[in-house]
């Protein structure tokens, strides 16, 4: 609902918002102009006073005197029987320019408050005003809901694209957008009598006047006790007139002063009303707060974006949802897929999924979550692939599946999957689809396939487990779906160094640098920045497109953005297709990629001991971390090789490391040397050591291959039972990381 209360107001009346916000963005530029064009003098240099009397000396016929909101000082004046009107030095009284309202600022600020049809526009302008105020606060409502609460607002928003942009821009601009609306919308009701307005009547012209001979205005009491920054405006009395006054306005109220003996008369304070209106005015226009009229001006230039993101979002999630082709019936079908699904990209790899599965022969039927059926009579497989929302909460098309599942009545034969989908940086990661998992097991439905969460649409996850499916299923899946097609660099590798070939387990490092542009929607730009990395650090991954695949591959980075290079370390798999083609290249040869960042896989700041664990290709990232611990913190590294002649990887930089103390231990461990060592009996060896750390807070990192990785966690387990503590708690707590492959 809050959706829709948003999206289609937005899309009904773009046109009308952006011609608003475009030319309120250009008048925003009025006040600043006519600040920079006025002098402007100290608080208390000059009087009113004083600045009639400089004036007078050079315009003998003034008739008024106003200062406007920016401070500029203009005259009015007749000459030799034709009126003018001039810009003045208030410090001196003389001239400036000739003054004159600028005839394309009256248009463009016709356009805006009317869009040139009078009252009829007028009108039209105050529900646009108010359509903004609903957008605002719809807007703001969906930001919250989106990140997971009022907190999270400060926090960089994952995605990237339409989306990414919208919800950025939204955040910059919301407040100013806010006020402009808000304001907008309260000056076209009053104007149209929906809300009172307080009339500015003014004092009645005084009863009685001296009527003597008038003195110098620059002599005249009421007039020096009015400030310059006070003032607003003075109408000077007619010629020769001993019974006529002066008029005088200042920004606390208006009265009349008597020509001849300075007396302020008949003196009305501003009423509390007037000053709220002037306030709103001065809010909405920057008129005298030429600060703010900039702020609102650039807040409105968001507009015109935020309109084109926010109808290409709406026309991505109205395709991404629409029907899928080969959609069998819900009753013929033998392969069911669930959707949930926010920002519809959870629906490409349904998609992806269907067609994959329609190749293999089954007959598959694919709908939102919220269309689960009571049952369905000839499926035996039963796939569920939602993301999360906001702070854990069903996305869209999913939120009534709880309250549908309580009815559904599953056959024995139905065996189920869930894929969750979400950012890792959140702190309920996928748990919509966790809860789904639980719910459904709650129903006594069979698993398939454990459940797995895919962080931030990752291709490579998504074709793992669909390689894992396909082997349940006595079916291969190949899926190849990438939602974010990356930008890519072009890279040139520099230096490699090979290893393993001896024990047949080639394993490389390889080294590379920007160049120049590469594929991706956004190479063009990029080639503006020929020698300039993208920022990144140790652990984070590069992503390398090898050439006839579909999907990148993913190599934990061994060194910083501070380091110039690019470095992996690979291991040469059997038919890897993208390994393959890494070892194989040369020093000058190039080849596309792009940095992912992976800010779940970190050492932690501080003096606490940090134990690194990793075997083969896994000990990159690891190297990367020593090399960057210039502070010297307590960095013990436990590492498995084959063997020490032929791929001990590193050896050089790791002596150099222990020398200058930023590695602080080194324990190694070759499984074909005599001692046929793995690096958990490293770790068993040293058990107590292991365990006094983790007594004193330490950080434990773990990359490499998941049977090393499923291995070091049970021995680590075994550390901790005296300690009364386990991995998962100390995962809990950002202290047992993994990088696994």
């Amino acid at each position: 609902m809050l959706r829709q209360l948003h999206g289609l107001p937005g899309l009904l009346v773009a046109l009308f918002l952006v011609t608003l916000a475009v030319t309120g963005a250009v008048l925003a530029l009025a006040p600043a102009m006519d600040r920079v064009t006025a002098v402007i003098p100290a608080v208390g240099e000059v009087s009113v006073a004083e600045l009639a009397g400089r004036v007078l000396v050079h315009y003998p016929g003034t008739e008024q005197i106003v200062r406007g909101p920016s401070g500029g000082v203009v005259v009015y004046y007749s000459r030799d029987g034709q009126p003018g009107a001039d810009m003045v030095n208030p410090l001196t009284g003389e001239g400036i320019a000739p003054y004159e309202p600028s005839a394309f600022f009256t248009w463009i600020r016709d356009l805006h408050r009317s869009f040139l049809l009078d009252d009829a526009g007028r009108g039209l302008a105050g529900v646009m005003a108010a359509m903004m105020l609903l957008l605002c606060i719809s807007g703001i409502l969906l930001l919250v809901r989106r990140t997971g609460g009022w907190k999270a607002l400060l926090r960089p928003f994952a995605g990237s694209g339409s989306k990414r942009i919208h919800s950025e821009l939204a955040r910059f601009a919301v407040l100013g957008l806010l006020l402009s609306a808000l304001t907008g919308s309260y000056m076209s009701a009053q104007r149209f009598g929906l809300l009172p307005e307080t009339p500015e009547t003014g004092p009645t012209f005084p009863a009685e006047v001296s009527g003597g001979q008038p003195a110098p205005v620059a002599t005249l009491g009421a007039l020096s006790d009015v400030d310059l920054s006070e003032f607003r405006e003075l109408v000077f009395p007619y010629p020769d007139d001993p019974q006529d006054v002066y008029s005088l306005t200042t920004s606390g109220g208006s009265g009349f002063v008597d020509q001849a003996t300075g007396e302020l008369l008949k003196y009305q304070p501003r009423s509390d009303g007037s000053v709220f209106q002037q306030w709103m005015v001065s809010l909405h226009t920057g008129e005298g707060l030429w600060w703010l009229g900039l702020i609102l001006g650039a807040a409105a230039l968001t507009v015109p974006v935020l309109s084109v993101t926010g109808i290409s979002i709406w026309w991505r999630r109205r395709r991404s949802s629409g029907q899928v082709p080969d959609n069998a019936d819900v009753s013929q079908a033998d392969a069911i897929i669930l959707v949930g699904s926010e920002g519809n990209t959870t629906w490409g790899f349904a998609r992806e999924l269907h067609g994959s599965l329609n190749k293999a022969g089954f007959r598959v039927h694919c709908s939102e979550m919220n269309a689960l059926a009571d049952h369905y009579p000839q499926a035996s497989l039963l796939f569920v692939l939602t993301s999360t929302y906001g702070d854990g909460d069903a996305p869209a098309s999913a939120r009534r599946f709880m309250a549908r599942l309580s009815d559904f009545r599953g056959e024995k034969t139905l065996k189920y999957a869930v894929l969750g989908f979400g950012d890792s940086q959140f702190p309920n990661f996928c748990q919509f689809a966790l809860d789904v998992d639980g719910a459904l097991a709650s129903k006594g439905l069979s698993q398939l396939q454990t459940i797995e969460l895919i962080d931030r649409c990752c291709a490579t996850q998504f074709s793992e487990w669909g390689d894992k499916v396909g082997e349940l299923i006595g079916a291969p899946l190949s899926l190849t779906h990438d939602p974010l097609p990356p930008p890519t660099v072009k890279l040139e590798l520099v230096e490699r160094a090979d290893y393993g070939l001896a024990v047949q387990a080639p394993t490389s490092i390889l080294r590379f640098r920007v160049t120049g542009p590469g594929r991706g929607r956004w190479s063009k730009f990029l080639s503006r920045a020929r020698r300039v990395l993208p920022p990144f650090e140790a652990g984070d991954l590069l992503g390398i497109m090898p050439p006839h695949g579909q999907v990148a591959r993913f190599y934990s980075l061994a060194s910083s953005a501070s380091d110039g290079i690019l470095e992996i370390c690979v291991r040469k798999q059997p038919g890897g297709l993208c390994s393959g083609y890494l070892h194989e290249l040369r020093p000058g040869q190039c080849i596309d990629g792009f940095i992912r960042h992976n800010p779940g896989f970190r050492p932690a700041t501080g003096n606490t001991p940090i134990i690194l664990i990793g075997a083969g290709a896994g000990i990159g990232p690891l190297t990367g971390f020593i090399r960057k611990n210039t502070e010297r913190h307590p960095m013990y590294l436990y590492w498995g090789g084959r063997s020490s002649q032929s791929d001990f990887l590193y050896q050089p930089e790791l002596g150099r490391y222990l020398e200058d103390h930023r590695l602080t231990a080194l324990n190694t461990a070759f499984s074909r040397s005599d001692e046929r060592v793995y690096v958990q009996d490293k770790l068993r060896q040293d058990q107590i050591a292991v365990r006094q750390m983790v007594e004193k807070g330490a950080q434990i990192l773990v990359c490499g291959g998941r049977d090393m990785a499923a291995g070091v966690m049970q021995v680590i387990e075994d550390i901790l039972e005296p300690l009364r503590t386990d991995v998962e708690t100390l995962r809990a707590e950002g202290r047992y990381l993994e990088d696994v492959y």
